[in-house]
């Protein structure tokens, strides 16, 4: 169990629901520690919450107190809610520590990083997919580059149904392009070591398995001490790379190509602060390497990023619909950037908010920003997906790259 100071585990997702009347959360874990059909009660979110590894037993037991209107809860109540909140797996606990140890040896002695949203986000059936991507990419508006020109796309990592405009924008016009090699910049909603997260194994799709490059992940390995992940563990759940590599199957068939695949992570915990002096300073041989690769012939590169994150079920008091024009705003200011190939302005831009939209693909664009040669940016699609239960939104972009 987590010490005298314990912490809840935030590699989980909450999803809200109602059972016989009340509300409830259903717990998500990945890592399938936790069983799935687990539910736990609306009112444990913001106890979890204070179990951050900073308050002392003491803190919660007043803080909890306080959250039900003054009846006393003592350190020894909190000791009995952790004992049970453990045995779920919902502490960050020398028990969670081995379970997850033992997960993420089972994932490294495999070869292949299973589909894990076939049959969720997306068809499982091949032909089904097929005919589902096909009416995605329907579409895809006229004003792309030819696919033949495109260098490096800009792509939503949201559910595929809700991003539609912007998966049918990003990946229409790659129909027949024929890369050798495609670098995937995803989102590491779960690196906890680093700012990237990189992995070898082939990534399956109901499609057909899309193999890695794994001399050109092995190259960046050996430039990332330090930033990236010493463990692919967060690739096995992840969504980012998963959408792009169902994406890129389809559209460009049967073509041979090398996937090289890399999460970013949250820059607030590896940076001091939100400049592209630190973010050099942190990641600069990295980068270098990565901006190499990309200027061998035959690369392209996808971004697979969403942009703002609003609203209640993102951490704001304010809802999504209050905030929407300052984050549609924020966004283009950060396209802008990249479309002037300017890291500088996209950084000052960052520093400005300071994340208070929740760019989760922050790290992502910035990597872009880094990597790619002078191009010119077409962009395609801005959009948002608007979440009325919550009073939550999330946005997203598609743009192309063509080089100068």
């Amino acid at each position: 169990m987590c010490s005298e100071y314990p912490c809840a585990r935030h590699d989980l997702e909450f999803i809200p629901f109602e059972h016989e009347g009340r509300p409830m959360i259903l717990v998500r874990d990945r890592l399938e520690i936790v069983p799935w059909g687990i539910g736990v009660p609306s009112g444990l979110l913001p106890v979890l919450a204070l179990m951050d590894g900073r308050h002392s037993l003491e803190e919660l037991a007043g803080e909890v107190t306080a959250m039900q209107g003054g009846r006393e809860v003592t350190a020894d109540d909190v000791r009995g809610i952790l004992r049970d909140l453990d045995t779920a797996g919902l502490l960050d606990s020398e028990r969670y520590r081995e379970k997850k140890l033992a997960v993420a040896e089972a994932f490294a002695a495999d070869t292949e990083r299973k589909a894990v949203f076939a049959g969720q986000a997306y068809p499982d059936a091949p032909e089904a997919l097929a005919a589902y991507l096909d009416s995605v990419l329907d579409g895809a508006g006229p004003a792309a580059p030819p696919a033949a020109d495109i260098t490096a796309v800009i792509a939503p990592h949201i559910d595929p149904e809700a991003g539609r405009t912007g998966y049918a924008a990003a990946y229409g016009p790659l129909r027949g392009a024929k890369p050798r090699r495609v670098v995937v910049l995803g989102v590491g909603h779960q690196i906890l070591n680093g700012l990237y997260c990189l992995t070898d194994k082939a990534f399956l799709t109901p499609l057909g398995a899309v193999p890695s490059d794994a001399p050109a992940v092995a190259r960046l390995r050996e430039a990332g001490p330090g930033i990236v992940d010493p463990s692919d563990l967060p690739h096995k759940a992840e969504h980012s790379v998963e959408f792009q590599a169902v994406f890129l199957r389809h559209v460009l068939g049967d073509a041979p190509f090398g996937l090289v695949p890399i999460l970013c992570g949250s820059p607030i915990a590896v940076l001091p602060e939100y400049s592209r002096q630190a973010f050099r300073n942190a990641a600069g041989p990295f980068l270098d390497a990565l901006a190499a690769l990309v200027r061998e012939p035959g690369t392209l590169v996808v971004a697979g990023v969403d942009f703002c994150h609003i609203g209640g079920k993102f951490g704001h008091s304010d809802p999504a619909d209050s905030l929407e024009e300052l984050s549609m705003a924020h966004d283009r200011a950060l396209l802008d950037a990249l479309a002037g190939g300017d890291p500088d302005a996209f950084w000052a831009e960052a520093a400005r908010v300071e994340d208070a939209y929740n760019v989760c693909g922050l790290t992502a664009l910035a990597t872009l920003a880094e990597v790619l040669p002078p191009a010119a940016m077409t962009l395609l699609c801005h959009d948002i997906m608007r979440e009325r239960d919550t009073r939550s939104a999330v946005t997203f972009a598609a743009a192309a790259f063509v080089a100068k």
